[in-house]
């Protein structure tokens, strides 16, 4: 009994040390696995409080498997084809020259300067090609690169990881005990082995898609079983791949989550919703329990050469491989060099070492310290540097100026164009669909989703988006969207319409930790806007001048006009219910006007 309570205990403290840290990380604006490593490590072989073997026993790698498939199934409902049409040969450049030139150079770096011996050097080589979603995403919502970049680096964080995994099979199977087998003889039986996990993968992928699209089209399960059936059909799928060939798992998922991403049949938002939230908790687990069965002995055994193996990765081999796997595409000299200062390692590299050292025994030679090494000093190296190379190579603007509308309706349109026709970047999310086909036509960039969709933000291009205004009819959305982005545009640059009030809190109710910045003016509810554009009201923008300034533009239109934003010199202030208008001459005024009918407009 008292065993049991004690590993009640244990297990109670991974997912509060796990969701714990993942807070501090949101806190102190850091990446989240850095936390998480350092308390893993704390937990683990310092205080020795937590022992996964202890408390998982022989589950403890099945485990970490299927959470690894269900993080890649969460990516790859992230992916979508339209994005391909751009990025395409990149892409393809980086998953074969580029995975081929990373395992060779990683694998002689791991040799000559760790002093592996070659099979476990060229098996550390193959575990090193793979990225991960679950930083990558995070450091591009962070750093909102403009242009092919920021597709090109989410595809490849994502699709690198099970090819990755495919490579360090076929190396294990290499290495391993071989004194019978022939050279052409190891070659037949590994490009066998490659044909039977993709194969594998495929098949498997594919059916759990068709599955789930059959199931959800003729709504054969309830709303509410919509996400533990995904989720019980993509186990499923993984463990079945699995058991046809190592490692074909990875592959099925991967594509599953790509499939359901881009088909048109069925809607699967609510699904992302579900998956978000396990994934975050996954992930916290897992990296607190690798993390905890790392010897730090280990790690310090490796001394000086894990700093400059670390430095080999970062200087020489990446931008090696991304020099070599990007001629001739279409990426910019400036996005290439980007890319070439960006391959950060998760989740995924340190679940593939850790259980590839169980296999290899004591012959794996510091194969999962010299992983976490990497993790934590590749995250740690870009996500200081990325964003300000970025912004020198010209690839995030200084101060991004454009904004993030939730919500599309006609009158938000017509605000949106507004701005674009003054060449401000804009984006529009909404749940309506008429409302996107329109604002597709009207040429304004339009998603479908859930404003407070994490899966949302790793979709869309953020590139010169600085701020974020809420305009929708709910003011309980507008509030959890600007707590939603204020961890990505800071509190200053989140904006929502003044609450309506009814059974909600009012305005003066309402925390200011607890909502956005009120737009325009404290009376410029939802309501009042629609009022106005069904009054005729239009949105204009005004230069203004020394003969015609703010008195005289309030002179013409009336103090019924509502000043929105200014513009001077490319850089957008937005009003609000505590920035009182004073638009000065040479500026640019956006406003709310009825033009008068006793005279023409100005503009």
């Amino acid at each position: 009994m008292g065993d049991t309570h004690l590993l009640l205990v244990e297990l109670a403290g991974v997912v509060a040390l796990g969701v714990g840290s993942q807070w501090v990380a949101w806190r102190l604006a850091i990446p989240s696995v850095v936390v998480l490593l350092a308390a893993g490590f704390l937990a683990g072989p310092l205080a020795g409080v937590i022992q996964p073997e202890r408390l998982l026993g022989d589950l403890l790698f099945p485990f970490v498997s299927l959470a690894v498939s269900l993080i890649l199934f969460e990516g790859g409902l992230s992916l979508r084809f339209s994005e391909l049409r751009v990025i395409r040969r990149a892409l393809w450049g980086l998953m074969t020259a580029g995975v081929l030139a990373t395992w060779v150079l990683a694998g002689l770096g791991a040799w000559l300067i760790l002093g592996m011996s070659p099979p476990v050097a060229a098996l550390l080589g193959a575990i090193l090609t793979v990225s991960g979603p679950t930083v990558v995403g995070p450091l591009l919502r962070h750093i909102r690169p403009v242009g092919n970049v920021g597709p090109v680096a989410k595809w490849e964080g994502i699709i690198v990881d099970p090819i990755g995994a495919i490579l360090a099979v076929l190396v294990l199977e290499a290495v391993g005990p071989a004194e019978a087998k022939t050279l052409s003889g190891l070659t037949g039986e590994t490009a066998l082995s490659l044909v039977r996990t993709i194969a594998a993968g495929l098949a498997c992928g594919f059916l759990a898609a068709a599955i789930l699209i059959v199931l959800l089209q003729r709504y054969w399960i309830p709303d509410y079983l919509d996400s533990p059936v995904a989720l019980g059909v993509v186990v499923a799928a993984f463990a079945a791949a699995n058991h046809l060939q190592h490692e074909a798992g990875l592959v099925a998922v991967t594509l599953a989550g790509i499939v359901m991403a881009n088909q048109k049949s069925v809607q699967v938002q609510h699904i992302m919703r579900f998956k978000e939230d396990l994934t975050v908790l996954l992930i916290s687990v897992l990296f607190i329990l690798l993390a905890a069965r790392v010897r730090l002995d280990d790690v310090a055994a490796l001394g000086w050469r894990s700093a400059l193996f670390v430095a080999w990765l970062v200087a020489i081999v990446r931008p090696t491989a991304v020099l070599l796997s990007t001629i001739g595409s279409e990426l910019s000299r400036g996005e290439r060099a980007f890319l070439a200062w960006f391959a950060p390692r998760g989740i995924v590299a340190a679940a593939v070492s850790s259980i590839f050292a169980l296999r290899l025994g004591p012959a794996s030679e510091g194969l999962v310290p010299v992983t976490f090494v990497v993790i934590v000093s590749t995250v740690a190296i870009y996500g200081l540097t990325a964003r300000l190379l970025a912004r020198r190579l010209g690839l995030a603007p200084e101060s991004p100026q454009g904004v993030l509308f939730a919500g599309a309706y006609a009158g938000a349109r017509a605000i949106a164009l507004a701005l674009k026709a003054q060449g401000l970047p804009v984006r529009m999310v909404d749940t309506n669909r008429d409302n996107i086909r329109t604002a597709q036509l009207e040429g304004l960039p339009c998603r479908y989703g859930n404003i407070v969709s994490e899966a949302l933000i790793d979709e869309m291009d953020l590139g010169g988006i600085g701020r974020m205004a809420a305009i929708t009819r709910n003011d309980d959305v507008n509030s959890l969207a600007a707590l939603h982005f204020a961890e990505i545009f800071g509190r200053a640059e989140v904006y929502q319409l003044a609450p309506m009030g009814g059974a909600g809190l009012r305005t003066e109710e309402r925390p200011r930790h607890l909502r956005g910045r009120i737009l325009f003016a404290s009376h410029a509810t939802y309501d009042e806007l629609e009022r106005r554009f069904a009054e005729g009201h239009t949105v204009k923008a005004t230069p203004l001048t020394e003969e015609f300034d703010f008195a005289a533009f309030q002179t013409h239109y009336g103090e019924d006009a509502l000043p929105l934003f200014s513009i001077r010199d490319g850089r957008l202030i937005v009003y609000t219910d505590e920035n009182s208008p004073s638009p000065k001459p040479g500026q640019i005024l956006v406003s709310l006007v009825q033009e008068p009918r006793s005279s023409q407009p100005q503009t």
